[in-house]
């Protein structure tokens, strides 16, 4: 397939600019691959989709405070520095952006506080710069949290406003490490979780740390030469034997998110089992492509050419997401990461 068979036109105005609450009342559209059908339910109506003994999958990474504004040693310049990601954890050193670019070269230090600042240690791209923080990680993180900012994506054409720390982050979230969060377990309540464990249905932690890959546009029209970049994860033994015991019963694997279904996708058994551990992936999926874990995805409406559309499109069938994406714009679905769900079985 070709990156022009991604795309389509999504209006501004169908771009959810603010979550809506609470957040299990945001719309399901239920895809069925066998009978080619589409149905409209309120995501609350997810626990109807479940049976005992399924699992369902979630990623527990907790997005960052991760846009931060420094000043500029001598000249007091504004600088803006969105940290991606810790390349050392010994050393304090940080992948990040910078903005303006051209104002900010190896050796200058910016301040962002009277205890915290970086220096600049090498150029990675135009953009791009490693910093070493003059603090240790926990202290680094603890500060992001307090005088960051929320990293919306670029598509929500608002200025950030406080809630948005909130609203920005799932309820599974624990772990530091994104930079976006995994927008389909954005709709999850506390109070629906517990109505799907009433069902004996057991919640599979895992981590992918999402970076801004994930916005990245695919540039290339031969999807077989687009590159994704890599993104940390972690797979818990505990999570592998609840996935596998379903697995081995005919049970249900649901992801929640494009980033699950990556994580697992990337660590399986040639036997068809997931493994537990940790890594790097950079796995691109599109179609043709066949899943091995996950038997049901809950996801988002993506961006037009995106790889989060693309592997949708590769679980569900090419042409029952076009037909979900034409409905959806026709009955007024919100999309993106503040915007409606499907779920895809």
């Amino acid at each position: 397939m070709k990156l022009s068979d991604f795309k389509y036109r999504l209006p501004q105005k169908a771009i959810a600019k603010y979550p809506v609450s609470p957040r299990d009342s945001s719309k399901l559209m239920v895809l069925d691959k066998d009978t080619n059908t589409i149905e409209h339910k309120k995501f609350s109506d997810l626990v109807n989709y479940v049976s005992s003994g399924d699992v369902v999958v979630i990623n527990e990474s907790k997005v960052m405070q991760a846009r931060l504004y420094g000043k500029k040693e001598r000249t007091n310049a504004i600088i803006e520095v969105f940290v991606l990601r810790e390349l050392n954890k010994r050393e304090n050193i940080w992948d990040v952006i910078v903005d303006p670019a051209r104002k900010v070269r190896i050796g200058n230090r910016i301040y962002f506080s009277d205890t915290l600042w970086c220096e600049v240690i090498d150029n990675t791209t135009s953009r791009g710069r490693t910093v070493r923080f003059n603090q240790e990680s926990e202290n680094i993180l603890r500060a992001i949290e307090k005088i960051g900012e929320t990293p919306l994506p670029p598509y929500i054409s608002r200025k950030v406003v406080p809630e948005d720390k909130e609203y920005y982050q799932t309820v599974f979230a624990k772990v530091d490490g994104s930079v976006a969060a995994p927008t389909a377990g954005l709709h999850f309540t506390k109070d629906l979780i517990r109505k799907i464990q009433k069902k004996k249905v057991k919640f599979a932690k895992i981590i992918l740390h999402i970076g801004l890959g994930t916005f990245r546009p695919v540039e290339v029209e031969d999807l077989t030469k687009h590159r994704m970049d890599s993104e940390y994860f972690e797979i818990p033994e505990e999570s592998a034997e609840k996935i596998n015991e379903a697995i081995r019963k005919g049970k249900n694997v649901i992801a929640v998110g494009t980033s699950s279904v990556r994580a697992l996708e990337s660590n399986v058994t040639a036997s068809g089992f997931i493994k537990p551990g940790y890594g790097w992936t950079d796995k691109f999926i599109f179609p043709p492509y066949e899943f091995k874990i996950p038997t049901k995805l809950v996801t988002n409406f993506h961006q037009p050419g995106s790889t989060l559309i693309m592997l949708t499109a590769a679980f569900s069938g090419y042409d029952l997401l076009m037909k979900a994406y034409r409905t959806a714009l026709k009955e007024k679905y919100r999309f993106l990461s503040y915007g409606d769900a499907m779920l895809i079985q």
